[in-house]
């Protein structure tokens, strides 16, 4: 099919030898000489790519090219001009030109033009496929030579990396890499299994920034510096979602990521208030039993002390700091706190805690809407784009951007896409989320999930001598004999956490700073 150029110039009769030539290489090319009879076609015809003059008589070129955008928003548009003013360049590139030329422009420029145009999204999936069919034989080696926590780490963000590269690749090479990441969840799950005991039980040099670290770690020596400190946990948000995000905080802030691990499970219960308390579980429910209780799984009501047990671990480090902290669930309250976000600046650390991706996560468990909406990873991700473009915590950073602030962010654990069901036993008493469980004697395929049997060895609290936990790894989701297949369908294809997997368990801890 032949590719069909508009192109737009007052002096169009001079350009006959241009147009031959493109005509020759199997180019439809439509003249016109001013924007009126231009913005008239793009109405009428299908155009590939315009060739746009900027100084022409009446309606001149960036005139045009606002209108076209209004009309075509995605037609590919290249300015073509005398002037190298640096006003106009940023005019037109603020007008979203596809690519800038000063004339005099010979045809083979004009050529390599549309090529690199046209071509480009072909070209650069063929490049990024290339790439990563090279790279493929490097992961896996990475997967099977025995990683540490550290190399596990590596393998996520490259993984994670290509799953974004190649997310609008063709179907066969992104089956390739679900297969890949897979693979490596499946090693993960082993990795974690064995080592996460040893882990609980090893001196800090010896094992990941965990949970219970984070404060001791990473805020008190950014208190220590001397400016007012933010730190700002997105619930549930996964490495991809922040990468995302990143890139949009990049023209406000210089901006470094490391890692860390949640603890198990990667529930907001237990991770959240052990960063918060800077305890694990059973030490919370030794130390402040009145702050903890050992519920089902109503999240809200396990998260209700927060402010307290960061205050007690403030008042544990003998540290003379009243630290604030905002629980933002509604969007009523971000818009509050988003227009005096700068009064904030006057404390020594504040703390605030975003809950929308996790709410996000758990309504479209239940929505169709949400569901075909977001039916996968790629259209999940880019769901928390459009969220966090538009949110009361982007206006805040923004306006901090503008501050001599230290501002952290990171979450509490992750969300995996659960698509395997594995059935479970267990009595009426036991716990009734999907990627761990909590009660007496339960079982379920081994291959499936983690065991704690004792577990106190694991620091978690047990409401009886025979309760024991059992966390699902891979992507798996517990189901009961009971009702299986009403179930099995309801949650089958719906974004869980609480298990043991990279997305769950390796989390972004982004410091930012302000240009």
């Amino acid at each position: 099919m032949s590719v069909s150029i508009l192109w737009v110039d007052d002096e169009i009769d001079q350009l006959k030898p241009h147009m031959i030539f493109l005509e020759k290489k199997g180019y439809d090319v439509t003249p016109v000489t001013n924007g009126e009879d231009a913005l008239s076609l793009v109405k009428e015809q299908s155009f590939d790519i315009i060739f746009l003059d900027e100084q022409m008589p009446g309606m001149d070129g960036l005139a045009t090219l606002n209108s076209l955008k209004i009309i075509k928003p995605g037609l590919p548009v290249v300015m073509i001009t005398k002037s190298e003013e640096e006003e106009i360049m940023e005019d037109a590139i603020g007008g979203k030109i596809s690519d800038y030329l000063i004339k005099p422009v010979n045809p083979n420029q004009i050529l390599l033009t549309v090529k690199r145009i046209l071509d480009r999204r072909r070209i650069r999936d063929e490049k990024s496929a290339q790439s990563y069919l090279r790279s493929f034989n490097e992961i896996t080696m990475m997967i099977n030579e025995q990683p540490e926590w550290d190399d596990w780490i590596k393998i996520y963000q490259r993984l994670t990396s290509w799953q974004m590269e190649l997310e609008e690749s063709e179907e066969g090479l992104q089956q390739v890499l679900q297969d890949q990441f897979q693979s490596a969840n499946t090693g993960f799950g082993k990795f974690i299994e064995n080592e996460y005991y040893d882990w609980l039980h090893a001196g800090r040099g010896d094992r990941p920034m965990l949970s219970p670290d984070l404060f001791n770690d990473v805020i008190f020596p950014t208190i220590e510096k001397g400016k007012s400190t933010f730190l700002f946990l997105i619930d549930c948000m996964r490495f991809d979602q922040w990468l995302v995000f990143e890139q949009m905080l990049i023209p406000y802030f210089q901006i470094s990521t490391d890692f860390y691990y949640s603890i198990l499970p990667t529930a907001t219960p237990y991770s959240r208030n052990a960063i918060f308390a800077g305890l694990y579980p059973s030490q919370i429910e030794r130390h402040y039993p009145k702050l903890w209780t050992q519920a089902d799984d109503n999240e809200t009501s396990l998260n209700q002390h927060e402010a307290e047990l960061m205050k007690a671990q403030f008042e544990r480090k003998k540290l003379n700091i009243n630290p604030k902290y905002e629980k933002i669930l509604q969007t009523s309250e971000g818009k509050k706190i988003s227009e005096r976000i700068v009064d904030y600046t006057q404390s020594t650390f504040s703390a605030f805690v975003i809950n929308f991706v996790d709410t996000l996560v758990h309504t479209r468990s239940d929505s169709k809407i949400l569901k075909e909406i977001a039916p996968d990873v790629p259209a999940f991700r880019e769901l928390t784009r459009t969220w966090f473009a538009h949110s009361s915590l982007f206006q805040m950073l923004k306006k901090l951007s503008g501050q001599d602030v230290n501002i952290i962010i990171t979450t509490d654990h992750g969300s995996i896409r659960a698509m395997r069901d594995t059935k479970v036993l267990g009595d009426r008493d036991t716990s009734t989320s999907l990627r761990y469980k909590f009660g007496r004697h339960l079982r379920c395929d081994d291959d499936a999930a983690i065991y704690f049997d004792k577990p106190g060895d694991y620091f978690l609290p047990r409401s009886n001598m025979n309760t024991n936990y059992i966390i699902a790894k891979e992507d798996y989701y517990f189901v009961y004999p009971t009702n299986y297949n009403k179930f099995q369908n309801k949650y089958h294809d719906t974004f869980q956490h609480g298990g043991a997997s990279m997305e769950e368990m390796i989390l972004p801890l982004a410091h930012l700073r302000p240009k």
